[in-house]
């Protein structure tokens, strides 16, 4: 009897598990997101540690658990604190306005088709390239009262001669303004440009049809188009302007007798010269509120990204 020949199945080959299309792309990024995580956290959290420390280098003995005795300190014996806290504010409330001002005008003018329009843009955004410290000698060179234009001046009979705008109390808010306005506008200049290209011209053809002028088109048409990039800019320049550090310490230096000393630039000099690195984190976290509960506030106020066009 005849026996029909079995036939042999091939063994199963395990099959490897993939990752998922929609997880792949969470893995392809972990590593860098890993990476960006531990640079931002450690900081954060070592901050918030080092707060509800006492921790002077210069006096270890003393160095231990405080509790919020810094912050304690900070809202009840610290008037510097108050002092810095209130020229912040008036730094970024002039810093943030004039550049909004200047910017969106700079930004409707190299809107405009004229000849040179390209190098005129490259001159207008040029100088937001331009890093803090070097801004600052650039203007410190403008302000010398030897080789700057204080000396033309004095030679046009404007002023005397070897005066600083840097060192009199009267004058130095503003020249630290003009030389962070040279290079904080051309932000709102690039930020509102850029969006004001995507405005239809159509919209202004209508406008004009309709026997609205220049300024209605302006105030209904361009100005709410840009609302959003203008809430976007000046937010963020307010942040930037608040944390200022580098332009104003390499260009005053905090003075003439404590003038142009931002809070930031206090907990800097808390912190590198006063090496009281507890007392400067408490400092750094009580700004960090101010600014997370101004920016919640501010987005809330101005209803950023809500339906308005």
């Amino acid at each position: 009897m005849a026996q029909a020949a079995a036939v042999a199945k091939p063994p199963k080959v395990p099959r490897r598990r993939t990752a998922s299309p929609r997880r792949l792309p969470y893995l392809l990024i972990a590593p860098a997101g890993l990476l960006m995580l531990g640079f931002i956290a450690y900081p954060v959290i070592s901050v918030f540690y080092y707060s509800l420390q006492n921790y002077n280098v210069t006096k270890p003995w003393r160095n231990g658990f405080a509790g919020f005795d810094n912050f304690s300190r900070i809202f009840t014996e610290d008037d510097h604190f108050w002092t810095t806290l209130g020229f912040s504010a008036q730094w970024v409330g002039v810093q943030v306005s004039l550049q909004l001002a200047l910017g969106l005008a700079l930004a409707l003018i190299v809107n405009q088709s004229f000849i040179g329009r390209g190098i005129s843009r490259a001159m207008v955004f040029s100088p937001w390239a331009v890093s803090g410290v070097l801004t600052s000698t650039i203007w410190i060179l403008l302000y010398n009262s030897s080789t700057g234009f204080s000396r033309y001046l004095a030679d046009a009979g404007i002023g005397d001669y070897g005066t600083s705008v840097l060192s009199d109390t009267g004058t130095v808010f503003w020249a630290a303004t003009v030389a962070e306005l040279w290079r904080g506008v051309p932000f709102f200049a690039i930020l509102i440009l850029a969006d004001l290209q995507s405005v239809s011209k159509e919209l202004y053809e209508a406008a004009s049809v309709d026997g609205a002028g220049r300024m209605r088109q302006f105030l209904h048409i361009t100005l709410p188009h840009l609302r959003d990039a203008i809430i976007l800019a000046t937010l963020l320049r307010g942040v930037w302007e608040f944390n200022n550090v580098d332009l104003l310490y390499t260009l005053t230096g905090g003075g003439p007798a404590g003038e142009t000393t931002t809070l930031p630039l206090y907990v800097a000099n808390t912190g590198i010269e006063g090496h009281d690195f507890g007392y400067a984190s408490a400092l750094t976290t009580v700004a960090f509120v101010i600014l997370l509960f101004c920016s919640i506030v501010y987005l809330r106020l101005s209803k950023f990204g809500g339906d308005h066009k």
